[in-house]
Protein backbone atom coordinates (compact mmCIF):
# COMPACT_ATOMS: atom_id res chain seq x y z
CA UNK A 1 0.00 0.00 0.00
CA UNK A 2 1.09 3.57 -0.65
CA UNK A 3 -0.13 7.03 0.23
CA UNK A 4 -0.16 9.70 -2.44
CA UNK A 5 0.00 13.49 -2.29
CA UNK A 6 -0.87 15.83 -5.15
CA UNK A 7 -0.06 19.50 -4.51
CA UNK A 8 -1.02 22.22 -6.96
CA UNK A 9 -0.99 19.84 -9.94
CA UNK A 10 -1.57 21.50 -13.31
CA UNK A 11 -1.55 20.18 -16.86
CA UNK A 12 -0.98 22.67 -19.67
CA UNK A 13 -0.51 21.34 -23.19
CA UNK A 14 1.85 22.94 -25.76
CA UNK A 15 -1.12 24.53 -27.53
CA UNK A 16 -1.97 26.37 -24.31
CA UNK A 17 -4.97 24.25 -23.30
CA UNK A 18 -5.15 24.10 -19.51
CA UNK A 19 -6.61 20.64 -18.81
CA UNK A 20 -6.13 20.42 -15.02
CA UNK A 21 -6.07 23.39 -12.63
CA UNK A 22 -4.45 23.43 -9.17
CA UNK A 23 -5.36 19.84 -8.24
CA UNK A 24 -4.76 19.15 -4.52
CA UNK A 25 -5.47 15.80 -2.87
CA UNK A 26 -4.17 13.52 -0.11
CA UNK A 27 -4.85 9.82 -0.68
CA UNK A 28 -4.44 7.47 2.29
CA UNK A 29 -2.90 4.01 2.10
CA UNK A 30 -5.39 1.43 0.90
CA UNK A 31 -8.06 3.98 -0.07
CA UNK A 32 -10.35 3.46 -3.04
CA UNK A 33 -10.61 6.89 -4.67
CA UNK A 34 -12.88 7.60 -7.64
CA UNK A 35 -12.43 10.54 -10.01
CA UNK A 36 -15.79 11.33 -11.56
CA UNK A 37 -17.08 13.96 -13.96
CA UNK A 38 -18.27 14.58 -17.49
CA UNK A 39 -16.08 13.84 -20.51
CA UNK A 40 -13.24 16.33 -20.83
CA UNK A 41 -13.21 17.35 -17.17
CA UNK A 42 -9.57 16.30 -16.66
CA UNK A 43 -10.04 13.10 -14.66
CA UNK A 44 -8.19 10.77 -17.08
CA UNK A 45 -5.45 13.35 -17.60
CA UNK A 46 -4.90 13.51 -13.84
CA UNK A 47 -4.76 9.70 -13.67
CA UNK A 48 -2.18 9.62 -16.46
CA UNK A 49 -0.04 12.17 -14.63
CA UNK A 50 -0.14 9.92 -11.55
CA UNK A 51 0.84 6.95 -13.73
CA UNK A 52 3.73 8.85 -15.32
CA UNK A 53 2.19 8.68 -18.79
CA UNK A 54 1.74 12.48 -18.88
CA UNK A 55 4.21 15.08 -17.66
CA UNK A 56 3.12 17.34 -14.81
CA UNK A 57 3.27 20.95 -16.01
CA UNK A 58 3.26 22.47 -12.54
CA UNK A 59 2.97 21.15 -8.99
CA UNK A 60 4.35 18.25 -6.97
CA UNK A 61 3.41 14.58 -6.84
CA UNK A 62 4.59 12.40 -3.93
CA UNK A 63 4.45 8.63 -3.36
CA UNK A 64 4.98 7.75 0.31
CA UNK A 65 6.42 11.21 0.85
CA UNK A 66 8.98 10.95 -1.97
CA UNK A 67 8.65 13.36 -4.89
CA UNK A 68 7.89 11.35 -8.02
CA UNK A 69 7.41 13.97 -10.76
CA UNK A 70 10.41 12.78 -12.78
CA UNK A 71 9.99 9.05 -12.13
CA UNK A 72 8.88 6.83 -15.02
CA UNK A 73 5.86 4.52 -14.83
CA UNK A 74 7.97 1.48 -13.84
CA UNK A 75 9.65 3.38 -11.01
CA UNK A 76 6.34 4.45 -9.52
CA UNK A 77 5.17 0.93 -8.75
CA UNK A 78 1.77 1.32 -10.41
CA UNK A 79 -0.39 -1.05 -12.43
CA UNK A 80 -2.95 0.39 -14.83
CA UNK A 81 -6.14 -1.05 -16.29
CA UNK A 82 -7.32 0.66 -19.46
CA UNK A 83 -10.77 1.03 -21.01
CA UNK A 84 -9.67 -0.96 -24.08
CA UNK A 85 -8.41 -4.00 -22.07
CA UNK A 86 -5.05 -3.87 -24.00
CA UNK A 87 -4.67 -7.67 -24.10
CA UNK A 88 -2.25 -9.43 -26.43
CA UNK A 89 -4.61 -11.08 -28.96
CA UNK A 90 -2.20 -13.87 -29.93
CA UNK A 91 -1.56 -14.94 -26.33
CA UNK A 92 -3.72 -17.18 -24.17
CA UNK A 93 -5.22 -15.92 -20.93
CA UNK A 94 -2.42 -17.71 -19.07
CA UNK A 95 0.27 -15.98 -21.12
CA UNK A 96 -1.42 -12.58 -20.85
CA UNK A 97 -1.41 -12.92 -17.07
CA UNK A 98 2.14 -14.27 -16.97
CA UNK A 99 3.74 -11.86 -19.42
CA UNK A 100 4.66 -9.10 -16.97
CA UNK A 101 6.21 -11.58 -14.55
CA UNK A 102 8.18 -13.19 -17.38
CA UNK A 103 9.68 -9.79 -18.27
CA UNK A 104 10.75 -9.41 -14.65
CA UNK A 105 12.57 -12.75 -14.81
CA UNK A 106 10.37 -14.49 -12.25
CA UNK A 107 10.85 -18.27 -12.04
CA UNK A 108 8.36 -20.38 -14.01
CA UNK A 109 7.14 -22.21 -10.90
CA UNK A 110 6.39 -18.91 -9.17
CA UNK A 111 4.67 -17.57 -12.28
CA UNK A 112 2.45 -20.65 -12.50
CA UNK A 113 1.53 -20.35 -8.84
CA UNK A 114 0.65 -16.65 -9.15
CA UNK A 115 -1.28 -17.10 -12.38
CA UNK A 116 -3.37 -19.91 -10.92
CA UNK A 117 -4.04 -17.95 -7.72
CA UNK A 118 -5.05 -14.83 -9.68
CA UNK A 119 -7.23 -16.84 -12.06
CA UNK A 120 -9.01 -18.39 -9.09
CA UNK A 121 -9.77 -14.97 -7.56
CA UNK A 122 -11.22 -13.76 -10.87
CA UNK A 123 -13.03 -16.94 -11.89
CA UNK A 124 -10.78 -17.46 -14.91
CA UNK A 125 -9.33 -20.89 -14.14
CA UNK A 126 -11.26 -22.69 -16.88
CA UNK A 127 -10.32 -20.05 -19.47
CA UNK A 128 -6.54 -20.05 -19.08
CA UNK A 129 -5.92 -21.80 -22.41
CA UNK A 130 -8.26 -19.53 -24.41
CA UNK A 131 -7.37 -16.56 -26.59
CA UNK A 132 -8.98 -13.16 -25.83
CA UNK A 133 -11.26 -13.38 -28.90
CA UNK A 134 -12.93 -16.45 -27.36
CA UNK A 135 -13.91 -14.51 -24.22
CA UNK A 136 -16.85 -12.26 -23.44
CA UNK A 137 -16.28 -8.57 -22.70
CA UNK A 138 -16.58 -9.17 -18.96
CA UNK A 139 -14.09 -12.04 -19.07
CA UNK A 140 -11.59 -9.96 -21.06
CA UNK A 141 -11.93 -7.16 -18.51
CA UNK A 142 -11.20 -9.66 -15.74
CA UNK A 143 -8.01 -10.69 -17.55
CA UNK A 144 -6.99 -7.03 -17.78
CA UNK A 145 -7.61 -6.59 -14.05
CA UNK A 146 -5.77 -9.85 -13.34
CA UNK A 147 -2.75 -8.68 -15.27
CA UNK A 148 -2.62 -5.67 -12.98
CA UNK A 149 -3.12 -7.40 -9.62
CA UNK A 150 -0.73 -10.29 -10.33
CA UNK A 151 2.18 -7.87 -10.06
CA UNK A 152 1.35 -7.16 -6.40
CA UNK A 153 1.97 -3.42 -6.78
CA UNK A 154 0.96 -0.84 -4.19
CA UNK A 155 -1.05 1.39 -6.53
CA UNK A 156 -3.80 0.37 -8.97
CA UNK A 157 -5.00 2.88 -11.56
CA UNK A 158 -8.18 2.14 -13.51
CA UNK A 159 -9.35 4.32 -16.42
CA UNK A 160 -13.03 3.72 -17.30
CA UNK A 161 -12.52 -0.07 -17.10
CA UNK A 162 -16.22 -0.96 -17.34
CA UNK A 163 -17.40 1.41 -20.08
CA UNK A 164 -17.31 -1.27 -22.80
CA UNK A 165 -19.48 -3.73 -20.83
CA UNK A 166 -23.24 -4.09 -20.89
CA UNK A 167 -25.33 -3.10 -17.86
CA UNK A 168 -25.41 -6.56 -16.26
CA UNK A 169 -21.67 -7.09 -16.72
CA UNK A 170 -20.94 -3.69 -15.20
CA UNK A 171 -22.87 -4.56 -12.04
CA UNK A 172 -20.98 -7.87 -11.72
CA UNK A 173 -17.57 -6.32 -12.37
CA UNK A 174 -18.23 -3.48 -9.91
CA UNK A 175 -18.61 -5.97 -7.09
CA UNK A 176 -15.65 -8.04 -8.29
CA UNK A 177 -13.30 -5.03 -8.41
CA UNK A 178 -14.48 -3.97 -4.95
CA UNK A 179 -13.76 -7.47 -3.63
CA UNK A 180 -10.32 -7.51 -5.28
CA UNK A 181 -9.52 -4.18 -3.62
CA UNK A 182 -10.44 -5.61 -0.23
CA UNK A 183 -8.26 -8.66 -0.81
CA UNK A 184 -5.20 -6.78 -2.08
CA UNK A 185 -5.48 -3.68 0.10
CA UNK A 186 -3.76 -1.66 -2.64
CA UNK A 187 -4.32 2.07 -2.97
CA UNK A 188 -6.69 2.37 -5.92
CA UNK A 189 -7.66 5.32 -8.12
CA UNK A 190 -10.58 4.67 -10.44
CA UNK A 191 -11.79 7.01 -13.20
CA UNK A 192 -15.37 6.98 -14.46
CA UNK A 193 -18.08 9.27 -15.84
CA UNK A 194 -20.72 7.02 -14.22
CA UNK A 195 -21.86 8.41 -10.87
CA UNK A 196 -23.42 5.04 -9.94
CA UNK A 197 -19.99 3.39 -10.13
CA UNK A 198 -18.55 6.20 -8.04
CA UNK A 199 -21.25 5.97 -5.36
CA UNK A 200 -21.13 2.18 -5.02
CA UNK A 201 -17.35 1.63 -5.10
CA UNK A 202 -15.55 4.61 -3.59
CA UNK A 203 -14.25 5.34 -0.13
CA UNK A 204 -14.06 8.94 -1.33
CA UNK A 205 -15.11 10.62 -4.56
CA UNK A 206 -13.39 13.50 -6.35
CA UNK A 207 -15.93 15.38 -8.50
CA UNK A 208 -14.32 17.35 -11.35
CA UNK A 209 -15.57 19.91 -13.83
CA UNK A 210 -13.56 21.77 -16.48
CA UNK A 211 -10.27 20.70 -14.91
CA UNK A 212 -11.18 21.89 -11.39
CA UNK A 213 -12.04 19.86 -8.30
CA UNK A 214 -15.61 20.69 -7.28
CA UNK A 215 -15.79 18.60 -4.12
CA UNK A 216 -14.03 15.71 -2.38
CA UNK A 217 -15.91 13.51 0.05
CA UNK A 218 -17.54 10.20 0.86
CA UNK A 219 -20.52 9.11 -1.25
CA UNK A 220 -22.76 10.08 1.69
CA UNK A 221 -21.22 13.56 1.93
CA UNK A 222 -21.60 14.27 -1.77
CA UNK A 223 -25.17 13.03 -1.87
CA UNK A 224 -26.49 14.79 1.23
CA UNK A 225 -24.09 17.73 1.51
CA UNK A 226 -23.18 18.94 -2.01
CA UNK A 227 -21.24 22.21 -2.05
CA UNK A 228 -22.68 23.52 -5.30
CA UNK A 229 -25.27 22.93 -8.01
CA UNK A 230 -22.93 20.94 -10.23
CA UNK A 231 -22.23 18.32 -7.55
CA UNK A 232 -25.87 18.26 -6.47
CA UNK A 233 -27.01 17.70 -10.05
CA UNK A 234 -24.29 15.23 -10.99
CA UNK A 235 -24.63 12.87 -8.02
CA UNK A 236 -27.95 11.05 -7.80
CA UNK A 237 -30.24 9.25 -10.23
CA UNK A 238 -32.56 10.84 -11.21
CA UNK A 239 -30.61 14.04 -10.55
CA UNK A 240 -31.62 16.73 -8.09
CA UNK A 241 -34.40 19.04 -9.24
CA UNK A 242 -33.68 22.76 -9.46
CA UNK A 243 -36.38 25.44 -9.39
CA UNK A 244 -35.60 29.12 -9.83
CA UNK A 245 -37.57 31.59 -7.79
CA UNK A 246 -37.64 35.24 -6.71
CA UNK A 247 -37.43 36.30 -3.06
CA UNK A 248 -39.91 38.92 -1.91
CA UNK A 249 -41.06 39.65 1.64
CA UNK A 250 -39.11 36.65 2.93
CA UNK A 251 -40.81 34.24 0.55
CA UNK A 252 -39.60 32.43 -2.58
CA UNK A 253 -42.07 32.94 -5.39
CA UNK A 254 -42.10 30.06 -7.90
CA UNK A 255 -44.77 30.98 -10.43
CA UNK A 256 -48.05 30.29 -8.60
CA UNK A 257 -46.30 28.68 -5.59
CA UNK A 258 -45.02 30.61 -2.59
CA UNK A 259 -42.36 29.11 -0.32
CA UNK A 260 -41.66 30.65 3.07
CA UNK A 261 -37.87 31.22 3.18
CA UNK A 262 -38.06 32.37 6.82
CA UNK A 263 -39.14 28.85 7.80
CA UNK A 264 -35.75 27.33 6.85
CA UNK A 265 -33.20 30.17 6.75
CA UNK A 266 -31.75 32.61 9.28
CA UNK A 267 -32.58 36.30 9.06
CA UNK A 268 -29.24 37.28 7.49
CA UNK A 269 -29.85 34.83 4.62
CA UNK A 270 -33.40 36.10 4.14
CA UNK A 271 -32.18 39.71 4.13
CA UNK A 272 -29.28 38.98 1.76
CA UNK A 273 -31.51 37.44 -0.90
CA UNK A 274 -34.47 39.81 -0.60
CA UNK A 275 -35.38 40.93 -4.15
CA UNK A 276 -32.89 38.41 -5.57
CA UNK A 277 -33.30 35.27 -7.66
CA UNK A 278 -32.51 32.04 -5.85
CA UNK A 279 -32.45 28.34 -6.77
CA UNK A 280 -34.33 25.75 -4.73
CA UNK A 281 -33.18 22.13 -5.01
CA UNK A 282 -34.73 18.86 -3.88
CA UNK A 283 -34.13 15.22 -4.68
CA UNK A 284 -36.88 13.29 -6.51
CA UNK A 285 -37.19 10.67 -3.75
CA UNK A 286 -37.40 13.25 -0.93
CA UNK A 287 -40.95 14.34 -1.72
CA UNK A 288 -44.19 13.21 -0.09
CA UNK A 289 -47.54 13.06 -1.86
CA UNK A 290 -50.18 15.26 -0.24
CA UNK A 291 -53.08 13.10 0.88
CA UNK A 292 -50.95 9.93 1.02
CA UNK A 293 -48.68 10.67 3.97
CA UNK A 294 -48.66 12.62 7.22
CA UNK A 295 -46.93 15.86 6.26
CA UNK A 296 -45.51 18.37 8.71
CA UNK A 297 -42.91 21.10 8.30
CA UNK A 298 -42.90 20.92 4.51
CA UNK A 299 -43.46 23.11 1.48
CA UNK A 300 -46.43 22.14 -0.71
CA UNK A 301 -46.29 22.53 -4.49
CA UNK A 302 -48.99 21.89 -7.09
CA UNK A 303 -48.17 20.48 -10.53
CA UNK A 304 -49.48 18.54 -13.55
CA UNK A 305 -48.34 15.02 -14.42
CA UNK A 306 -46.82 14.73 -17.93
CA UNK A 307 -45.29 11.22 -17.97
CA UNK A 308 -44.73 8.24 -15.68
CA UNK A 309 -42.08 5.49 -15.79
CA UNK A 310 -42.77 2.36 -13.76
CA UNK A 311 -39.39 0.91 -12.75
CA UNK A 312 -40.59 -1.84 -10.42
CA UNK A 313 -39.50 -0.62 -6.99
CA UNK A 314 -40.52 2.96 -7.77
CA UNK A 315 -42.11 5.17 -10.41
CA UNK A 316 -40.49 8.24 -11.93
CA UNK A 317 -43.14 10.93 -12.38
CA UNK A 318 -42.35 13.79 -14.75
CA UNK A 319 -44.37 16.85 -13.80
CA UNK A 320 -44.87 20.44 -14.90
CA UNK A 321 -44.86 23.09 -12.17
CA UNK A 322 -46.48 25.86 -14.17
CA UNK A 323 -43.79 25.73 -16.86
CA UNK A 324 -40.97 24.18 -14.79
CA UNK A 325 -40.11 20.54 -15.60
CA UNK A 326 -39.40 18.33 -12.57
CA UNK A 327 -38.99 14.62 -11.74
CA UNK A 328 -40.55 12.98 -8.69
CA UNK A 329 -39.94 9.45 -7.42
CA UNK A 330 -42.96 7.77 -5.82
CA UNK A 331 -44.12 4.37 -4.65
CA UNK A 332 -45.34 2.34 -7.67
CA UNK A 333 -48.69 1.82 -5.92
CA UNK A 334 -49.16 5.59 -5.85
CA UNK A 335 -48.42 6.17 -9.55
CA UNK A 336 -50.65 9.03 -10.76
CA UNK A 337 -52.38 9.23 -14.13
CA UNK A 338 -50.97 11.34 -16.96
CA UNK A 339 -52.51 14.86 -17.04
CA UNK A 340 -53.62 14.49 -13.41
CA UNK A 341 -53.29 17.42 -11.03
CA UNK A 342 -50.90 16.54 -8.23
CA UNK A 343 -49.78 18.18 -5.00
CA UNK A 344 -46.56 17.13 -3.33
CA UNK A 345 -44.58 18.34 -0.35
CA UNK A 346 -40.86 18.88 0.21
CA UNK A 347 -39.93 18.39 3.89
CA UNK A 348 -37.92 21.30 5.30
CA UNK A 349 -34.93 19.03 6.00
CA UNK A 350 -34.84 17.94 2.32
CA UNK A 351 -34.66 21.45 0.86
CA UNK A 352 -31.43 22.82 -0.65
CA UNK A 353 -30.91 26.44 -1.64
CA UNK A 354 -28.27 27.75 -4.04
CA UNK A 355 -27.07 31.20 -5.03
CA UNK A 356 -28.13 31.60 -8.66
CA UNK A 357 -25.00 33.55 -9.66
CA UNK A 358 -22.24 31.60 -7.87
CA UNK A 359 -24.18 28.28 -7.84
CA UNK A 360 -22.81 27.68 -4.34
CA UNK A 361 -25.00 26.12 -1.69
CA UNK A 362 -26.59 28.45 0.85
CA UNK A 363 -26.33 27.39 4.49
CA UNK A 364 -29.72 26.81 6.09
CA UNK A 365 -30.76 26.33 9.69
CA UNK A 366 -29.80 22.93 11.09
Amino acid sequence: MAYLTLRGINKIYPNGFHAVHDFNLEIEKGEFIVFVGSSGCGKSTTLRMIAGLENISKGDFFIDGVRANEKGPRERGVAMVFQSYALYPHMTVYDNLAFGLMLQGVDEDVIEEKVNATAKILGLTEYLDRLPRALSGGQRQRVAVGRAIIRKVDIFLMDEPLSNLDAKQRVTMRSEITQIHRQTGATTIYVTHDQTEAMTMADRIVVMKDGYIQQVGTPYDLYFNPTNMFVAGFIGEPPMNFIEGYVKDGKINVNDNVIDLIAIADKEVVDKYEHEEIVLGFRPEAIKLVGKEDIRKAFKISCTVELTELLGDNTNVYVDIHGIKTILKVDPHDSPAVDAKLEFAIPFESVYLFDKHTEKRIKLRA
